[in-house]
């Protein structure tokens, strides 16, 4: 869970660093325990990043699905802010909702509702270890997102491929 973290961190400050050119706005939203946090709202401002990115937590239960409700959420703010953007979500999970009754299934109904938004997607699939269960392959199809491993994705690819997903 640190590892990922720490490739969550690296992978938003370079998402951050293109916003910043591009006058995008890059948000970071962590869910463990029972909570979703929106832990970086949307900013264009490279030292507010590096300052709440710094002492992320990590570990725990998984409330996927209040973490997507809190994405959803926040890309409704957002567009009534600037309805011109375009936002991409970028998902980073193994797929595993470990947080309440049904979490699994809880979490691909959100995502089908933000698919139905019409919100582009890009999921990045962190799951390790020697058993696949492939949830996140799964929520991919429900959110119709771009499906990538972690493996296949370090910072520079991440910020490719999330290029590539704003132009989908």
């Amino acid at each position: 869970a640190r590892r990922r973290m720490s490739a969550v961190k690296a992978a938003a400050l370079s998402l951050l660093l293109d916003a910043y050119q591009r006058r995008d706005k890059v948000g970071l939203i962590t869910f463990r325990g029972a909570d979703a946090t929106l832990a970086l709202p949307p900013t264009s401002s490279i030292d507010t990043a590096a300052r709440r990115l710094q002492d992320l937590p990590s570990g725990g239960r998984t409330p996927l699905a209040e973490g997507l409700l809190c994405a959803a959420e926040t890309l409704r703010l957002e567009r009534i802010r600037d309805p011109r953007r375009r936002p991409l979500l970028v998902l980073v999970t193994d797929g595993r909702a470990t947080y309440g009754p049904n979490g699994v299934a809880r979490s691909r109904l959100v995502a089908d509702q933000l698919r139905r938004a019409g919100v582009a997607s890009l999921l990045i699939d962190c799951e390790s270890g020697r058993m696949s269960l492939g949830l996140a392959q799964t929520l991919s199809i429900h959110l119709g997102a771009q499906y990538v491993t972690v493996g296949e994705v370090g910072a520079d690819q991440l910020v490719h491929a999330v290029r590539h997903g704003r132009a989908a």
